[in-house]
């Protein structure tokens, strides 16, 4: 990957990769004009001299501008396109609950999930080779999701917001990870309202509960 002048943001991603989906997702929900550049993850296109000039950490996805600006972090790329959008609550409590679920999301959701996934669909690992907590805590997350889409749509008041995109991004590939969605109905259903929001391919036959 050469450095090439920008004329329009540019987004760094593997498409393999739910973080990196979730911007660009939000991009194209929100209708922003943006060039992807897809990024191999396997191949080690993170940590040659070039990408690491834009992103020292070596990690996408990756979010860069004309001027020169460079963002990492998913959430923080999606927070930042999404400014100003309805994919952001205005109420300000509101906001505050999407933000929790993005740090959840981050913190318990993805290291078990997202994990377990390339662990097993990626690298071909064994169950023996696998941590057996990352089953158990998985499906934890799921159960806590469980819990809240039972009640309501989606994970923060009455509307679709940044949290419904930062949690779909691994939650519609747990069977990749082992993780059987149909033990988790409301979760099932949750992630096919998402994936019709977001102009998606379905991966699950869901009904609406």
């Amino acid at each position: 990957m050469a450095l090439r002048e920008i004329t329009q943001l540019t987004l760094y991603g593997d498409s393999i990769s739910g973080n990196c989906m979730k911007p660009k997702w939000t991009a194209d929900f929100i209708g922003l004009s943006y060039e992807w550049v897809e990024i191999d993850i396997l191949k080690g296109d993170t940590k040659t001299e070039e990408f690491l000039v834009l992103n020292p950490t070596g990690q996408v996805p990756l979010a860069r501008w004309p001027d020169g600006r460079v963002l990492p972090q998913s959430n923080a790329i999606m927070l930042y396109l999404a400014e100003g959008s309805d994919l952001i609550p205005s109420d300000s409590f509101q906001r505050a609950q999407m933000d929790a679920w993005l740090f959840w999301e981050q913190y318990t959701h993805e290291p078990s999930i997202a994990v377990r996934r390339f662990l097993k669909y990626y690298l071909q690992h064994s169950e023996g080779e696998i941590d057996p907590s990352l089953m158990s805590k998985g499906r934890r997350a799921l159960g806590v999701m469980e819990m809240q889409l039972t009640a309501a749509d989606w994970l923060v008041g009455d509307a679709f917001t940044c949290a419904d995109i930062a949690l779909v991004a691994y939650t519609r590939l747990a069977h990749e990870g082992g993780f059987d969605l149909s033990e988790f109905p409301a979760v099932h259903s949750w992630v096919g309202r998402v994936e019709r929001e977001l102009g998606l391919e379905t991966l699950h036959e869901v009904t609406d509960v």
